[in-house]
């Protein structure tokens, strides 16, 4: 289970606390995807022993950001801006301005409404409602398959794993997954779906996936050797 802790300082620092039974000492991670900060510690160890080390290591910490370009100090990438191309749906858009209200889809163009100055907060609203459509089509479908019914689904942007499923039927996905082709998606709700039938990863559950989805194997590699790439599209406006 992880929870977010945070630091003091300017600007305070979240961090995220995953406990791990193989871990054997704290240790601190940085992703280059988004600027995460995750501390790792064994399985029995005192939270406030880890905060006190993850304390001791912030002056690293906030190095390390900066020179990945995340936090003060650090060189801002430009904001998304008309004529930008976007994932979606495994498809390059280019970000087109329209005498519309909402985006929409036309051909090879995501047309918005023409201000330049929301594009990144409405193209994350866009991308996140179209995500919670196609992922609560594909885990309504999935499920009624198998005979089986999950309780909520909630949308995060998760980037250790791109969904889960809780032992009271509770689903998450990462909004991430409208990025990527559609069949990759519809493999992932499968597997999580798959979950409410075996909470493992046993023959007996890849069974049920194969039952849901005959070639997810094909899915299942696709998202392993380009998954990272989905992490890629970063939008100012997004929580």
């Amino acid at each position: 289970m992880t929870r977010i802790a945070r630091l003091d300082g300017t600007p305070p620092l979240e961090i995220a606390l995953r406990r791990s039974a193989q871990a054997r000492r704290f240790s601190l991670r940085v992703s280059r995807l988004d600027g995460r900060v995750t501390l790792t510690l064994p399985h029995h160890a005192r939270e406030a022993e880890a905060l006190a080390f993850a304390r001791g290591k912030d002056g690293w910490i906030r190095q390390v950001l900066v020179q990945m370009g995340f936090g003060p100090g650090a060189v801002a990438e430009p904001g998304l801006r008309f004529g930008d191309a976007v994932p979606f749906e495994g498809r390059a858009l280019v970000l087109t301005p329209a005498a519309i209200r909402s985006p929409r889809v036309e051909g090879g163009a995501l047309l918005m409404p023409a201000d330049p100055a929301r594009v990144a907060a409405r193209l994350t609203a866009f991308l996140k409602l179209a995500a919670r459509d196609r992922l609560t089509e594909a885990s309504d479908r999935h499920a009624a398959a198998l005979g089986l019914r999950y309780s909520r689904i909630t949308l995060r942007d998760t980037r250790s794993r791109w969904g889960s499923c809780t032992s009271d039927g509770a689903l998450m996905y990462s909004w991430r997954l409208v990025l990527a082709p559609p069949e990759v998606l519809d493999y992932v709700a499968a597997h999580e779906v798959a979950h409410l039938a075996e909470m493992n990863h046993s023959p007996a559950f890849w069974a049920v996936v194969a039952r849901l989805m005959p070639d997810y194997a094909r899915h299942r590699a696709w998202l392993r050797a380009e998954g990272a790439t989905l992490h890629r599209l970063r939008l100012h406006a997004d929580s």
